[in-house]
């Protein structure tokens, strides 16, 4: 398991660790697949949904403010 500070990290800053510690060729993409197998990525944040602007429907628009 991942010990230290490198546990909140995530799978980029985690190869890059990689990389300069142990000197490993290891690409992010493999790094990414690692840490899915081994189920340490954490949880991602959800996209917020933004309503559409409610125009009031009995008001005529004449003119820009």
């Amino acid at each position: 398991m991942i010990a230290g500070k490198e546990n909140t990290y995530g799978c980029r800053k985690l190869a890059v660790c990689l990389r300069r510690r142990y000197n490993l060729v290891i690409s992010n993409k493999k790094v990414y697949r690692l840490c899915k197998d081994l189920d340490i990525l954490a949880p991602q944040r959800r996209i917020k949904v933004k309503h559409p602007r409610r125009l009031a429907i009995n008001r005529n628009i004449t003119a820009s403010d």
